[in-house]
């Protein structure tokens, strides 16, 4: 038995005349019916969890997503759990899940890239795709997957990089972890690694996200520190940022709230290879934390599990190193 919980996104969309675009209008028994031949793939249970556009999904429904999906794996009947999800948030919603669930039960995540009234619907495919690779014997063990346009990806590396394009979704500097062809799942390579999974009871918030940009200063992150648990810098290239917000970066540390460097860059890992001020060198020695090859969206998940279980410094260190 696959659960197929649908949480909305533009796979359930059509176009509205009197609102001028596409909302959700579907059900997931809707698309499901309309989905010709899943039934000769596996049996599919639906959970009608939600009908939000992706920009909808808050950290408080993420989470309680979460908790549906690790209640489905639980039952004994159960051999894997699909999600269907808007793309826009997509990504966030699996790598929570990548980094805060130990079964080997496949759960996969989809989508769509274009809605139900569109010419070229791709929802029915992707979700017989997704049905097929968590009922798939080979997905067991790699974690949580993403599966859009016949190819599979690991929720670890996922991302949408482009803004509607059916192939919207890539693995940069990786590729995607196999294909479906012909009804076929392949895996061309295998989920990397081991990663420590992180359960707490809830999730850490407010932690935001302050971009850098050439002449960035610390308003931004003086802001966030009023209410902030923890804050995300998404720094220039190697992990560097402008002068100017050195000052705030330290006064977020003087009170003793986390300061975590990614980078705006799609791919490659931060690090500590510039002395000058700003540079990583500088912002490792002030004691911020780098998020090794994490994008910002994906090290703001991280941190909002790792300060919802209680972790200090020094395990923060340690787990944010593993990536």
């Amino acid at each position: 038995m696959i659960v197929a919980i649908f949480t909305g996104g533009t796979i359930s969309m059509r176009h509205d005349a009197a609102l001028g675009g596409a909302v959700p209008a579907l059900t997931g028994q809707d698309i499901l019916s309309a989905t010709r031949g899943i039934e000769e793939v596996a049996a599919v249970e639906v959970d009608e969890f939600a009908a939000l556009p992706g920009p909808h999904m808050t950290v408080e429904r993420m989470w309680a997503l979460r908790a549906r999906i690790l209640m489905h794996l639980d039952r004994d009947d159960v051999s894997g759990v699909v999600v269907t999800h808007g793309t826009d948030t997509l990504e966030e919603s699996a790598y929570l899940l990548s980094r805060s669930s130990a079964s080997a039960k496949p759960v996969v995540f989809t989508g769509a890239m274009r809605a139900a009234s569109d010419l070229g619907w791709d929802g029915p495919a992707n979700l017989t795709n997704a049905v097929r690779v968590a009922a798939s014997d080979v997905a067991r063990g790699q974690g949580v997957l993403v599966v859009m346009g016949d190819r599979v990806y690991s929720g670890f590396d996922v991302t949408k990089a482009h803004t509607h394009m059916q192939d919207a979704f890539e693995s940069p500097g990786l590729g995607p972890l196999g294909i479906v062809d012909e009804g076929t799942v392949i895996f061309r390579r295998e989920t990397p690694g081991t990663w420590t999974v992180v359960m707490p009871e809830r999730l850490a918030t407010p932690i935001d996200i302050v971009y850098t940009w050439l002449g960035a200063d610390s308003r931004l992150l003086d802001a966030s520190r009023a209410d902030g648990l923890g804050v995300v810098v998404a720094a220039l290239g190697r992990g560097n940022v402008p002068p100017a917000m050195c000052d705030g970066i330290e006064r977020w540390l003087a009170d003793d709230k986390p300061v975590v460097i990614s980078s705006r860059a799609l791919r490659g890992r931060v690090g500590h290879t510039y002395g000058y001020t700003g540079g990583g060198r500088r912002l490792f020695e002030m004691g911020a934390i780098f998020a090794g090859n994490r994008r910002p969206q994906q090290a703001r998940i991280d941190l909002m599990l790792t300060l919802g279980a209680g972790l200090d410094r020094a395990a923060l260190l340690e787990y944010f190193a593993e990536g």
